[in-house]
Protein backbone atom coordinates (compact mmCIF):
# COMPACT_ATOMS: atom_id res chain seq x y z
CA UNK A 1 0.00 0.00 0.00
CA UNK A 2 1.59 3.98 -1.27
CA UNK A 3 1.75 5.87 1.52
CA UNK A 4 -0.71 8.91 1.36
CA UNK A 5 1.28 12.50 1.43
CA UNK A 6 1.18 14.67 4.33
CA UNK A 7 1.15 18.23 4.23
CA UNK A 8 0.85 21.18 6.81
CA UNK A 9 -2.53 23.56 6.06
CA UNK A 10 -3.11 25.55 8.87
CA UNK A 11 -1.08 26.56 11.43
CA UNK A 12 -2.33 28.55 15.12
CA UNK A 13 -0.15 29.78 17.82
CA UNK A 14 -0.21 30.79 21.30
CA UNK A 15 2.61 32.42 23.02
CA UNK A 16 4.56 34.45 25.06
CA UNK A 17 5.50 36.73 22.47
CA UNK A 18 2.50 36.83 20.47
CA UNK A 19 -0.95 35.18 19.68
CA UNK A 20 -1.57 34.63 15.90
CA UNK A 21 0.80 33.56 13.46
CA UNK A 22 1.17 36.62 12.43
CA UNK A 23 2.16 38.53 15.64
CA UNK A 24 3.99 34.75 16.57
CA UNK A 25 6.01 35.30 13.30
CA UNK A 26 7.02 39.07 13.97
CA UNK A 27 8.02 39.11 17.38
CA UNK A 28 10.16 36.04 16.28
CA UNK A 29 11.62 37.83 13.50
CA UNK A 30 12.55 40.94 15.74
CA UNK A 31 14.01 38.57 18.44
CA UNK A 32 11.87 39.62 21.32
CA UNK A 33 12.09 37.59 24.50
CA UNK A 34 8.89 36.51 26.36
CA UNK A 35 10.84 35.63 29.64
CA UNK A 36 10.16 38.40 32.68
CA UNK A 37 9.53 38.51 36.35
CA UNK A 38 6.75 35.77 37.16
CA UNK A 39 3.27 37.42 38.39
CA UNK A 40 1.54 34.74 38.50
CA UNK A 41 2.14 33.79 42.03
CA UNK A 42 4.32 35.43 44.58
CA UNK A 43 8.18 34.24 43.91
CA UNK A 44 9.40 35.99 46.98
CA UNK A 45 10.83 32.63 48.09
CA UNK A 46 11.55 31.06 45.33
CA UNK A 47 15.33 29.67 43.80
CA UNK A 48 14.00 30.89 40.03
CA UNK A 49 11.11 33.90 39.54
CA UNK A 50 11.40 34.14 36.06
CA UNK A 51 9.37 32.77 33.29
CA UNK A 52 7.80 33.12 29.98
CA UNK A 53 4.09 33.98 30.96
CA UNK A 54 1.39 34.49 28.28
CA UNK A 55 -0.46 37.93 29.10
CA UNK A 56 -3.49 39.38 28.47
CA UNK A 57 -5.10 36.10 27.23
CA UNK A 58 -9.08 36.46 26.53
CA UNK A 59 -10.40 33.03 26.07
CA UNK A 60 -13.56 35.31 24.15
CA UNK A 61 -11.18 36.48 21.64
CA UNK A 62 -11.26 32.49 20.58
CA UNK A 63 -14.43 31.75 20.44
CA UNK A 64 -14.69 30.44 24.08
CA UNK A 65 -17.29 31.16 25.41
CA UNK A 66 -17.70 32.45 29.63
CA UNK A 67 -19.19 29.52 31.23
CA UNK A 68 -17.11 26.67 28.99
CA UNK A 69 -13.57 28.60 29.80
CA UNK A 70 -15.01 28.64 33.56
CA UNK A 71 -14.84 24.67 32.93
CA UNK A 72 -11.24 24.73 31.31
CA UNK A 73 -7.77 24.70 32.69
CA UNK A 74 -5.59 26.97 31.21
CA UNK A 75 -3.99 24.55 29.15
CA UNK A 76 -7.08 23.70 27.54
CA UNK A 77 -7.92 27.10 26.73
CA UNK A 78 -4.29 27.75 25.41
CA UNK A 79 -4.94 24.14 23.08
CA UNK A 80 -8.49 25.25 22.21
CA UNK A 81 -7.74 28.82 20.93
CA UNK A 82 -4.85 27.61 19.03
CA UNK A 83 -6.60 24.85 17.63
CA UNK A 84 -8.86 27.57 16.48
CA UNK A 85 -6.70 29.83 14.83
CA UNK A 86 -5.54 26.84 13.02
CA UNK A 87 -8.58 25.60 11.34
CA UNK A 88 -9.81 29.09 10.27
CA UNK A 89 -6.19 29.42 8.62
CA UNK A 90 -6.44 26.04 6.75
CA UNK A 91 -10.07 27.01 5.79
CA UNK A 92 -11.49 24.11 6.85
CA UNK A 93 -15.02 23.76 5.16
CA UNK A 94 -16.74 21.84 8.04
CA UNK A 95 -19.76 20.04 8.53
CA UNK A 96 -22.56 19.42 11.01
CA UNK A 97 -20.55 15.71 11.63
CA UNK A 98 -16.55 15.54 10.14
CA UNK A 99 -16.18 11.75 10.47
CA UNK A 100 -13.02 11.83 8.61
CA UNK A 101 -11.40 14.54 10.48
CA UNK A 102 -9.71 13.95 13.82
CA UNK A 103 -7.94 15.68 16.80
CA UNK A 104 -4.63 14.86 18.32
CA UNK A 105 -3.41 17.23 20.96
CA UNK A 106 -1.34 16.33 23.71
CA UNK A 107 -0.14 17.89 26.73
CA UNK A 108 2.84 17.06 28.84
CA UNK A 109 1.76 17.68 32.08
CA UNK A 110 -2.25 19.05 31.85
CA UNK A 111 -4.28 20.46 34.42
CA UNK A 112 -1.69 20.89 37.02
CA UNK A 113 -3.08 24.66 37.66
CA UNK A 114 -6.60 23.14 38.50
CA UNK A 115 -5.16 20.76 40.56
CA UNK A 116 -3.26 22.49 42.78
CA UNK A 117 -5.73 25.25 43.01
CA UNK A 118 -8.13 22.30 44.41
CA UNK A 119 -6.23 20.70 46.48
CA UNK A 120 -5.64 24.03 48.14
CA UNK A 121 -9.10 24.63 48.84
CA UNK A 122 -9.58 21.45 50.47
CA UNK A 123 -6.53 21.87 52.95
CA UNK A 124 -7.91 25.37 53.84
CA UNK A 125 -11.36 24.31 54.29
CA UNK A 126 -11.59 20.96 55.31
CA UNK A 127 -14.46 20.68 53.67
CA UNK A 128 -14.18 18.03 50.58
CA UNK A 129 -17.65 19.18 49.58
CA UNK A 130 -15.80 22.25 48.17
CA UNK A 131 -13.79 20.76 45.88
CA UNK A 132 -14.83 21.38 42.08
CA UNK A 133 -17.19 18.85 40.41
CA UNK A 134 -15.34 19.61 37.31
CA UNK A 135 -12.14 18.69 39.04
CA UNK A 136 -11.42 15.91 36.76
CA UNK A 137 -12.47 17.21 33.17
CA UNK A 138 -10.66 20.34 34.02
CA UNK A 139 -7.27 18.40 34.73
CA UNK A 140 -7.43 15.65 32.38
CA UNK A 141 -5.24 15.62 29.40
CA UNK A 142 -7.44 14.40 26.77
CA UNK A 143 -9.70 17.48 27.33
CA UNK A 144 -8.49 19.67 24.77
CA UNK A 145 -9.40 17.42 21.88
CA UNK A 146 -12.97 16.98 23.55
CA UNK A 147 -13.39 20.65 23.55
CA UNK A 148 -12.17 20.57 19.86
CA UNK A 149 -13.48 17.86 18.60
CA UNK A 150 -16.83 19.05 20.46
CA UNK A 151 -16.41 22.88 19.31
CA UNK A 152 -16.19 22.04 15.44
CA UNK A 153 -18.02 18.49 15.45
CA UNK A 154 -14.53 16.78 14.56
CA UNK A 155 -15.98 13.08 15.27
CA UNK A 156 -12.48 11.48 13.88
CA UNK A 157 -9.85 10.00 15.96
CA UNK A 158 -8.39 11.90 18.89
CA UNK A 159 -5.64 10.25 20.93
CA UNK A 160 -3.89 12.23 23.50
CA UNK A 161 -0.09 11.49 23.31
CA UNK A 162 1.99 12.96 26.55
CA UNK A 163 5.63 12.46 25.91
CA UNK A 164 7.15 15.15 28.41
CA UNK A 165 8.87 17.73 25.85
CA UNK A 166 8.93 16.07 23.21
CA UNK A 167 4.51 15.78 23.07
CA UNK A 168 3.96 18.52 20.42
CA UNK A 169 6.17 16.50 17.96
CA UNK A 170 5.11 12.94 18.80
CA UNK A 171 1.18 14.26 18.36
CA UNK A 172 2.39 15.00 14.77
CA UNK A 173 4.46 12.62 13.50
CA UNK A 174 1.27 10.20 14.68
CA UNK A 175 -1.08 12.69 12.82
CA UNK A 176 1.31 11.94 9.90
CA UNK A 177 1.00 7.94 10.07
CA UNK A 178 -2.67 8.43 10.62
CA UNK A 179 -2.78 10.31 7.45
CA UNK A 180 -0.41 8.56 5.58
CA UNK A 181 -2.56 5.12 5.97
CA UNK A 182 -5.58 6.70 4.79
CA UNK A 183 -7.22 6.25 7.90
CA UNK A 184 -7.86 10.05 8.28
CA UNK A 185 -8.61 12.85 5.50
CA UNK A 186 -7.50 15.59 7.89
CA UNK A 187 -6.00 15.46 11.54
CA UNK A 188 -6.19 19.04 13.91
CA UNK A 189 -2.50 18.57 16.05
CA UNK A 190 -0.48 19.91 18.22
CA UNK A 191 0.48 20.35 22.02
CA UNK A 192 -0.81 22.44 24.79
CA UNK A 193 0.92 23.37 28.33
CA UNK A 194 0.41 25.52 31.21
CA UNK A 195 2.43 24.97 33.97
CA UNK A 196 3.76 28.44 35.30
CA UNK A 197 2.41 27.26 38.70
CA UNK A 198 3.81 26.71 42.25
CA UNK A 199 4.42 23.47 42.40
CA UNK A 200 6.38 22.71 38.84
CA UNK A 201 8.38 25.51 39.12
CA UNK A 202 9.35 24.43 42.71
CA UNK A 203 9.89 20.93 41.64
CA UNK A 204 12.00 21.74 38.27
CA UNK A 205 13.60 24.46 40.50
CA UNK A 206 14.90 21.93 43.07
CA UNK A 207 15.99 19.36 40.46
CA UNK A 208 18.38 22.76 39.18
CA UNK A 209 16.48 22.42 35.93
CA UNK A 210 16.06 26.15 36.01
CA UNK A 211 18.56 29.27 35.08
CA UNK A 212 18.38 31.05 38.07
CA UNK A 213 18.87 34.36 35.81
CA UNK A 214 16.71 36.48 37.83
CA UNK A 215 18.52 39.36 37.71
CA UNK A 216 18.65 39.52 33.52
CA UNK A 217 15.01 37.71 32.73
CA UNK A 218 15.07 38.50 28.79
CA UNK A 219 18.81 36.97 28.92
CA UNK A 220 18.26 33.82 31.20
CA UNK A 221 17.28 31.34 28.00
CA UNK A 222 20.30 30.80 25.98
CA UNK A 223 20.84 27.69 23.81
CA UNK A 224 24.00 26.58 23.04
CA UNK A 225 25.76 29.54 24.92
CA UNK A 226 28.83 28.45 27.26
CA UNK A 227 26.91 29.95 30.09
CA UNK A 228 23.68 28.89 30.29
CA UNK A 229 22.44 27.27 32.99
CA UNK A 230 19.21 26.40 32.73
CA UNK A 231 16.09 26.10 30.76
CA UNK A 232 12.89 28.64 31.01
CA UNK A 233 9.34 27.31 32.11
CA UNK A 234 7.31 28.95 29.72
CA UNK A 235 3.41 28.09 28.54
CA UNK A 236 1.32 28.55 25.28
CA UNK A 237 -0.11 26.05 22.39
CA UNK A 238 0.87 25.40 18.97
CA UNK A 239 -1.81 23.64 16.46
CA UNK A 240 -1.49 22.62 13.19
CA UNK A 241 -3.86 21.44 10.57
CA UNK A 242 -2.40 18.71 8.68
CA UNK A 243 -4.04 17.09 5.55
CA UNK A 244 -2.90 14.17 2.62
CA UNK A 245 -1.90 16.23 -0.03
CA UNK A 246 -4.76 14.14 -1.75
CA UNK A 247 -7.43 16.08 0.41
CA UNK A 248 -5.63 19.49 0.01
CA UNK A 249 -5.22 19.57 -3.76
CA UNK A 250 -8.91 18.50 -4.30
CA UNK A 251 -10.09 21.74 -1.50
CA UNK A 252 -7.44 24.10 -3.01
CA UNK A 253 -5.81 24.42 0.23
CA UNK A 254 -2.75 26.53 0.81
CA UNK A 255 0.25 24.44 1.60
CA UNK A 256 3.15 25.97 4.11
CA UNK A 257 4.97 22.85 3.79
CA UNK A 258 4.96 18.87 3.33
CA UNK A 259 5.79 16.69 5.99
CA UNK A 260 8.45 14.37 4.30
CA UNK A 261 10.31 12.41 7.36
CA UNK A 262 9.79 11.43 10.53
CA UNK A 263 11.05 9.57 13.32
CA UNK A 264 10.36 8.35 17.24
CA UNK A 265 12.40 6.52 19.61
CA UNK A 266 13.85 5.91 23.02
CA UNK A 267 16.98 6.72 25.28
CA UNK A 268 16.49 3.54 27.70
CA UNK A 269 19.01 5.53 29.66
CA UNK A 270 17.41 8.32 32.00
CA UNK A 271 14.57 9.57 34.17
CA UNK A 272 15.34 12.79 33.28
CA UNK A 273 18.75 13.00 31.83
CA UNK A 274 19.61 12.30 28.10
CA UNK A 275 21.99 9.64 26.99
CA UNK A 276 25.54 11.66 26.97
CA UNK A 277 26.58 9.81 23.77
CA UNK A 278 23.17 10.71 21.91
CA UNK A 279 23.00 7.56 20.04
CA UNK A 280 19.70 7.46 19.68
CA UNK A 281 19.29 10.88 18.84
CA UNK A 282 21.34 10.38 16.11
CA UNK A 283 19.75 7.44 15.04
CA UNK A 284 16.11 9.75 14.90
CA UNK A 285 17.77 12.36 12.83
CA UNK A 286 19.44 9.73 10.18
CA UNK A 287 15.68 7.56 10.29
CA UNK A 288 13.68 10.76 9.60
CA UNK A 289 16.75 11.73 6.64
CA UNK A 290 16.24 8.08 5.09
CA UNK A 291 12.83 8.30 5.59
CA UNK A 292 12.92 11.57 3.48
CA UNK A 293 14.99 10.20 1.07
CA UNK A 294 17.42 13.50 2.01
CA UNK A 295 21.23 13.48 2.58
CA UNK A 296 22.22 15.80 5.65
CA UNK A 297 23.80 18.56 3.45
CA UNK A 298 20.32 19.15 1.81
CA UNK A 299 19.39 20.67 5.27
CA UNK A 300 18.88 24.17 5.38
CA UNK A 301 17.70 24.87 9.15
CA UNK A 302 17.33 22.75 12.22
CA UNK A 303 14.85 24.21 14.55
CA UNK A 304 16.89 22.76 17.34
CA UNK A 305 15.40 21.27 20.95
CA UNK A 306 18.10 23.71 22.44
CA UNK A 307 17.25 24.02 26.11
CA UNK A 308 19.36 25.82 27.26
CA UNK A 309 20.47 23.04 29.94
CA UNK A 310 24.23 22.07 29.69
CA UNK A 311 23.87 18.45 29.29
CA UNK A 312 20.87 18.47 26.42
CA UNK A 313 22.45 20.89 24.61
CA UNK A 314 25.89 18.93 24.72
CA UNK A 315 24.14 16.08 23.52
CA UNK A 316 22.34 17.74 21.03
CA UNK A 317 25.21 19.18 19.32
CA UNK A 318 27.02 16.25 19.45
CA UNK A 319 24.48 14.01 17.44
CA UNK A 320 24.19 17.04 14.98
CA UNK A 321 27.78 17.51 14.49
CA UNK A 322 28.06 13.74 13.97
CA UNK A 323 25.23 13.21 11.06
CA UNK A 324 26.14 16.75 9.29
CA UNK A 325 29.78 16.22 9.41
CA UNK A 326 31.83 19.40 8.33
CA UNK A 327 28.59 20.91 6.74
CA UNK A 328 27.80 23.67 8.86
CA UNK A 329 23.88 23.37 8.70
CA UNK A 330 22.21 26.55 10.04
CA UNK A 331 21.16 25.74 13.61
CA UNK A 332 19.03 28.04 15.92
CA UNK A 333 16.40 28.01 19.24
CA UNK A 334 13.62 29.53 19.41
CA UNK A 335 13.43 28.46 22.99
CA UNK A 336 15.67 31.49 23.49
CA UNK A 337 12.73 33.72 23.25
CA UNK A 338 9.44 31.77 23.84
CA UNK A 339 10.83 29.92 27.16
CA UNK A 340 9.98 25.91 26.65
CA UNK A 341 6.71 25.17 26.49
CA UNK A 342 6.88 21.93 27.63
CA UNK A 343 4.38 19.61 25.83
CA UNK A 344 3.46 22.41 23.23
CA UNK A 345 7.50 22.61 22.38
CA UNK A 346 7.08 20.49 19.37
CA UNK A 347 4.53 21.79 17.92
CA UNK A 348 4.71 25.94 18.32
CA UNK A 349 8.38 25.02 17.21
CA UNK A 350 6.70 23.13 13.91
CA UNK A 351 4.73 26.22 13.73
CA UNK A 352 7.76 28.24 13.42
CA UNK A 353 9.43 26.05 10.77
CA UNK A 354 6.28 26.45 8.43
CA UNK A 355 6.45 30.22 8.82
CA UNK A 356 10.06 30.16 7.65
CA UNK A 357 9.46 28.23 5.02
CA UNK A 358 6.66 30.33 4.06
CA UNK A 359 8.57 33.65 4.58
CA UNK A 360 12.27 32.16 3.69
CA UNK A 361 14.13 33.45 6.71
CA UNK A 362 15.59 32.16 9.72
CA UNK A 363 14.42 33.73 13.06
CA UNK A 364 17.57 34.61 15.40
CA UNK A 365 18.97 32.29 18.54
CA UNK A 366 19.41 35.21 20.96
CA UNK A 367 21.47 35.65 24.08
CA UNK A 368 24.43 33.46 22.50
CA UNK A 369 26.64 35.14 23.04
CA UNK A 370 29.78 32.77 24.44
CA UNK A 371 30.60 30.39 22.57
CA UNK A 372 30.78 26.69 24.12
CA UNK A 373 34.06 24.89 23.09
CA UNK A 374 32.22 21.64 23.64
CA UNK A 375 29.37 22.94 21.12
CA UNK A 376 30.79 23.29 17.63
CA UNK A 377 27.23 24.48 16.23
CA UNK A 378 26.02 27.51 13.39
CA UNK A 379 24.01 29.27 15.46
CA UNK A 380 22.20 31.71 13.52
CA UNK A 381 21.96 34.94 15.89
CA UNK A 382 20.25 37.31 13.67
CA UNK A 383 17.22 36.90 11.14
CA UNK A 384 18.70 35.45 8.31
CA UNK A 385 17.00 35.28 4.41
CA UNK A 386 17.49 31.67 3.34
CA UNK A 387 16.69 29.78 0.58
CA UNK A 388 14.67 26.89 2.79
CA UNK A 389 13.42 23.77 0.70
CA UNK A 390 14.56 21.92 3.72
CA UNK A 391 13.75 21.90 7.62
CA UNK A 392 14.52 20.16 10.16
CA UNK A 393 12.81 20.24 13.89
CA UNK A 394 14.03 18.45 16.90
CA UNK A 395 12.36 17.11 20.06
CA UNK A 396 13.37 15.42 23.19
CA UNK A 397 11.76 14.70 26.32
CA UNK A 398 12.21 13.74 29.99
CA UNK A 399 11.67 9.82 30.12
CA UNK A 400 14.19 9.89 26.81
CA UNK A 401 11.85 10.35 24.36
CA UNK A 402 13.39 11.85 20.86
CA UNK A 403 10.89 12.72 17.98
CA UNK A 404 12.33 14.71 14.57
CA UNK A 405 10.38 15.63 11.99
CA UNK A 406 11.48 16.83 8.29
CA UNK A 407 9.17 19.64 6.71
CA UNK A 408 10.30 20.02 2.86
CA UNK A 409 8.54 23.05 0.56
CA UNK A 410 5.57 21.70 -1.29
CA UNK A 411 6.40 22.22 -5.42
CA UNK A 412 4.06 19.71 -6.41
Amino acid sequence: MERKRVVITGVGAITPIGCGKDEFWNALIQGKSGVDLVTRFDTSNFKTRIGAEIRDFDPQDYGIKPKDAKRMDLFTQYGVAAASLAIEDAGLKLGEYNDRVGTIIGTGIGGLMTLEEEKQKLVETQNPSRVSPFLIPMMMPNAINAYVSIIHKLTGTSPCPANACATGSYALIYACKDLALGDSDVIVTGGSEAILTEMAASSFANMKALSRRNEDPKGACRPFDKDRNGFVIGEGAGVVVLESLEHALKTNAKIYAEIVGYATNTDAYHITAPDPGARLVKKAIVDSLNMAGLEPREVDYINAHGTSTKLNDKAEAMAIREVFGDYKVPVGSIKSMIGHLIGAAGSVEAVACALAMENQMIPPSINYETPDPEIDLNIITEPTPANLNVVMNNSFGFGGHNAVMVLKRYTG
